[in-house]
């Protein structure tokens, strides 16, 4: 898959030697930590760049709302004390107080959420789910797609303040996740011809816009997936439903949130 960076960040320093590279699976979790320090992102990366106590992280979130790259999203970071969870998880540590209950900054978590909600719309994450369930979380027991370093380890990471938070956060970004998918799905159904035709009307040509975009065998996600669109290329939908379109292959359905009219 052909993993992109976040275009909200601000400062880039991507540690050399503390990652594996490429990543083993794909990305499918949100892990967010605290750095225990009330930095800019710049001090963050500047710190995973140089340390070598064998610790690293995707992005960095300062105080002030600044966004550091410290591992590309195609690299597995050093960060949770589980390389089964980093090498699936988007791993982000937010500047902290230093002291219970690890408290951020309102700049630091409105930027986290804009982040976040980035990250998912990147990588096909549609819902956030959380749980205080930490079996769940570490099972991904239905469709938990959140994590934390506590889970791995004896730490107090993420710190009381975002732990109980998590699920704030979730509702947050799904809110976005659903205003975005709802902007797109219409911009699909008016797009063509600016409004001269019947949008609705069947065969026409999209552009998948996604790196990587699942084929169902129905309009839904419910349904199983049958194949996954590995490229931007080119096809023809024969029918409409709910958002979804069929394909003329007849490999099954895709979102159409996730292409545009050609």
């Amino acid at each position: 898959m052909g993993y992109t960076n976040s275009k909200l960040v601000t400062y880039t320093n991507i540690t050399k030697t503390q990652k594996n590279s490429p990543r083993n699976h794909a990305i499918d979790t949100i892990t967010i930590h605290c750095v225990v320090g009330q930095w800019t992102a710049k001090q963050i990366c500047d710190y995973f760049a140089n340390t070598d106590r064998g610790v690293s992280c995707n992005y960095g979130v300062g105080k002030d709302g600044s966004i550091g790259l410290c591992v590309d999203e195609k690299d597995r970071s050093w960060c949770s004390s589980s390389g089964t969870n980093d090498h699936r998880a988007i791993t982000i540590e937010v500047a902290s107080d230093t002291t219970h209950p690890y408290a951020v900054t309102t700049a630091a978590y409105n930027a986290l959420i804009e982040l976040i909600t980035d990250i998912c719309k990147r990588n096909g994450i549609k819902k956030l789910i959380w749980s205080t369930d930490k079996n769940a979380r570490v099972k991904h027991l239905s469709g938990v797609n959140m994590t934390c370093h506590r889970d791995f380890a004896n730490k107090a990471c993420p710190g009381d303040y975002l732990y109980n938070r998590e699920g704030d956060i979730a509702q947050k970004v799904n809110a976005k996740l659903e205003a975005a998918n709802n902007s797109a799905s219409s911009a699909v159904l008016t797009e063509e011809d600016k409004g001269k035709a019947d949008h609705s009307t069947v065969p026409y040509l999209i552009k998948v816009t996604a790196d990587k975009l699942n084929v169902r065998s129905g309009p839904s996600t419910k349904h199983k997936i049958n194949m996954v669109i590995k490229n931007h290329g080119v096809y023809t939908i024969v029918e409409e439903r709910n958002g979804w379109g069929r394909l003329k292959s007849g490999a099954g359905w895709i979102c159409l949130t996730y292409a545009r009219k050609v």
